[in-house]
């Protein structure tokens, strides 16, 4: 949701500026006071859990259309024209290192948007991404690199920016965002989650208690499509056999 600018303080980031995807906060939804009303399908929005996977849906409303649809385990697909801005995957709460795998397609390389691993912690407040491909907005546009790590067959850069009272999953707050961002793009394969937080924590960025974790599209005043499966390398089960499905309102 968790993409506008952003503002860093120069003490431990560089300012950085027009970075639309990044202002979203992934099941949360920001109230931009719109005239227009965004068409929405398939599901509803929301967080929870459904076919035993925790999931989150966010949309600012703004404009446009959105349909994204929870299918079975750790499926989900999503089609956008001329959106706002929204965000919406499948994935686990809380997160944590994990070895995960996924695959599918993701069909806005020519428009403003992301597939990431994107959560959250607290206790500090960290706002995360792990950018696998990422259309024609660049998010290590402006940010500071604090360094680079090779990860299950590429390399990412990896880069630090700040949020300066600005929505996030505890409401209106100050947190910084730590980014692994893919040089060579790709879309499937897995992710070790755990190498990019030992990555962060050796370059000083130290992330709190595991929030929730999801694998995510985004787009930002775009248009695109996507249909992702996403699941943990060697667990046989889904992570949440007890889970009934469930949704809650955005806040």
């Amino acid at each position: 949701m968790m993409f506008k600018s952003l503002i860093v303080t120069a003490a431990v980031a560089a300012i950085t500026s027009a970075i639309p995807l990044s202002e979203q906060l992934f099941g949360r939804s920001i109230d931009l006071g719109s005239k227009l009303e965004t068409r929405q399908q398939g599901s509803p929005q929301g967080y929870g859990f459904h076919s035993n996977y925790f999931y989150s849906f966010w949309s600012d409303n703004s404009r446009g259309s959105v349909t994204y649809t929870n299918l079975q385990n750790g499926s989900y697909t999503s089609r956008w024209q001329n959106v706002g801005n929204w965000v919406g995957g499948k994935g686990w709460n809380p997160g944590g290192p994990k070895a995960i795998t996924y695959n599918g397609t993701w069909d806005a390389w020519n428009q403003n948007s992301y597939l990431a691993l994107y959560g959250w912690t607290k206790d500090p407040l960290i706002e995360y991404y792990i950018v696998e491909a990422y259309g024609t907005y660049n998010p290590s546009s402006g940010a500071q690199k604090r360094g680079t790590i090779q990860s299950d067959g590429g390399t990412y850069d990896i880069y630090q920016t700040q949020r300066i009272n600005q929505p996030s999953i505890v409401g209106p707050a100050t947190f910084y965002q730590f980014w692994s961002v893919r040089t060579q793009k790709r879309v499937g394969g897995n992710i070790t989650t755990g190498n990019h937080f030992d990555a962060w924590t050796k370059n000083g960025l130290k992330l709190g208690n595991h929030d929730y974790m999801i694998m995510a599209t985004e787009g930002y005043q775009s248009s695109g499509s996507s249909a992702i499966t996403v699941r943990e390398i060697g667990v046989n089960e889904a992570p949440y056999p007890n889970e009934p499905d469930s949704r809650k309102d955005n806040n």
